[in-house]
């Protein structure tokens, strides 16, 4: 079957070892289900796959791509979702849990294989592309909002870095859900899509915001991590769920954290629970993911690149049959 694969780590220059070519269909096997894929979507967790970060030399070559949404095979139409190993379902109890492409074949191919237990009807009101959306950033994004940093209708957050995956649905997901939410981006025009999406204001990376907030959703890091923390209300939280520009900050703010008492909480993913309750938010709201653009399988090194460079402004998806 055709698929996108990662050949060779490369920490430097990822993409050097991106292929797309023939590799073998999944079998199927005791407690797991086999999909036909008709749409996956990227994630920087796709770039830092191709770094060797979660993802060894051992177990190459890995299909790539942790989000897909598809027909399994009974007909039905199906989201999966991408932690392996939460339950024990399908891969035994003591396996430690992992992202899909950490030890099993991804979602970017004709076909994949996950644990029966993964798997989770998609809704009629979405499509397969909007569907494959959800279950890394947008999940990523809802469990970070309403599980981490606990926030309430009429609560204010700060989104770092909008254009992004998860920073973009954080903001569509604060908004749906009545929160007052703020944007930086260093872009101008990823700062006005901020606003279009909902945001009250957007502001240039850095800049001093009108108000301080009840909790700042962090996914860039070291740039900006100064910041998230100076515009925190006393008792604030800050919850971060990645670092795409270090985890190394000049300035950690240790003293502000512990004067003003806030809370610095990470999150990773969200669980299966999570994803239902999301798939529900979505269909009955009309809240729908932001997608940058939709790409044929075997353009898929036209998305890497372009998620890469950091010019998508929402998330890049991949079509499959």
């Amino acid at each position: 079957m055709f698929a996108v694969y990662a050949a060779r780590i490369d920490r430097d220059q990822p993409l050097t070892g991106l292929e797309l070519g023939e590799r073998p269909a999944p079998e199927a096997r005791p407690g797991w289900s086999v999909v036909d894929v008709r749409a996956a979507s990227l994630n920087h967790h796709d770039l830092w796959s191709l770094r060797g970060v979660g993802l060894s030399e051992d177990r190459l070559p890995m299909i790539l791509g942790c989000d897909a949404a598809g027909v399994d095979e009974d007909g039905n139409e199906v989201v999966l979702h991408s932690v392996i190993g939460q339950t024990g379902h399908g891969v035994g109890p003591k396996e430690p849990r992992s992202i899909l492409t950490e030890r099993y074949q991804g979602t970017f191919a004709e076909q994949v294989a996950v644990p029966t237990w993964n798997i989770l009807p998609k809704p009629k009101e979405l499509s397969f592309a909007e569907a494959a959306c959800l279950p890394t950033a947008w999940l990523t994004a809802y469990r970070m909002l309403f599980t981490n940093a606990g926030v309430r209708p009429g609560d204010s957050v700060l989104v770092q870095g909008a254009g992004g995956g998860v920073a973009t649905a954080a903001i569509v997901l604060g908004k749906a859900a009545g929160l007052r939410v703020f944007a930086t981006s260093r872009d101008e025009a990823k700062r006005k899509r901020a606003l279009e999406l909902g945001a009250v204001e957007a502001v240039e990376t850095g800049a001093r915001l009108p108000q301080r907030v009840d909790a700042v959703i962090e996914t860039v890091g070291a740039a900006t991590w100064s910041h998230s923390v100076k515009s925190l209300k006393p008792g604030g939280t800050l919850v971060i769920s990645g670092a795409t520009s270090g985890d190394r900050p000049s300035h950690a703010e240790l003293t502000r954290i512990f004067f003003l008492e806030l809370k610095v909480v990470g999150s990773t993913m969200g669980t299966k629970d999570e994803l239902e309750d999301l798939l529900s938010f979505c269909a009955a709201t009309g809240v729908r993911p932001v997608i940058d653009e939709v790409l044929p399988m075997d353009r898929a090194r036209e998305g890497f690149e372009r998620m890469a460079s950091g010019e998508q402004f929402g998330k890049i998806v991949l079509s499959g049959s």
